[in-house]
């Protein structure tokens, strides 16, 4: 079995699971992010020429989020077509 080295909040978070501090879910929450997640599932591809000004502007807010730059788009374009 691989074992994968955690950080110091993943670590926390493993040994609250494992005093039994998380509760499952009832079963209409999981329905609901379910729908959530399906609502927002990327299936379509969008190319676009922008000016690599924009670009680099975008990704330096992008980072500054600490997000990835494509996802921080996204998001945008989300928010705008919405």
């Amino acid at each position: 079995m691989k074992r994968f080295k955690l950080t110091k909040s993943e670590k926390a978070i493993e040994n609250a699971l494992l005093r039994g501090e998380y509760v499952p879910a009832p079963a209409h929450e999981l329905k609901l992010v379910a729908d959530a997640i399906a609502a927002r599932r990327k299936d379509a591809v969008l190319n676009i020429r922008i000016n690599s000004q924009d670009l680099n502007h975008l990704k330096q807010k992008a980072k500054t989020l600490g997000v990835p730059y494509q996802t921080f788009i996204s998001e945008i374009l989300h928010h705008y077509a919405g």
